[in-house]
């Protein structure tokens, strides 16, 4: 299952046929973004809420892995190859966050630089 697919069955009935796959791509990772932050800042009670979100983004870069990891995809492979990269440093990282031997930034940093590139905004710094 490739991202677009994971994204087109999240967001099915709020889909319209005019939208993009980029569109779908960053509101799945705005979406699950913002869960993460939401969680973290409402504390420790919301601890369960944070977990379940950082799972989600687990998945979802473990989607992206596969996606660029199957020869058929169409990115050029210097891409496909950082974002191969970056799941795995999310993979690691997250592992770290949820033993609290890191911080939750890195991954909210992460994911921003992604929804810039799907929007083509680019690096805004």
């Amino acid at each position: 299952m490739n991202v677009q697919t994971m994204a087109q069955r999240a967001y099915a009935e709020n889909a319209t046929s005019t939208r993009t796959d980029r569109a779908t791509e960053y509101d799945l990772f705005a979406r699950v973004t913002h869960r993460i932050k939401a969680a973290a800042e409402a504390g420790p009670k919301a601890y369960p809420q944070l977990v379940e979100a950082l799972y989600d983004n687990r998945r979802l870069w473990t989607t992206l892995a596969v996606d660029v990891a199957d020869p058929s995809n169409k990115l050029p492979q210097e891409l496909r190859a950082q974002i191969f990269y970056l799941s795995e440093f999310v993979q690691l990282h997250t592992g770290k966050v949820l033993a609290r031997k890191a911080r939750l930034a890195p991954l909210l940093e992460v994911n921003a630089a992604i929804m810039r590139g799907l929007s083509g905004r680019g690096n805004t710094r």
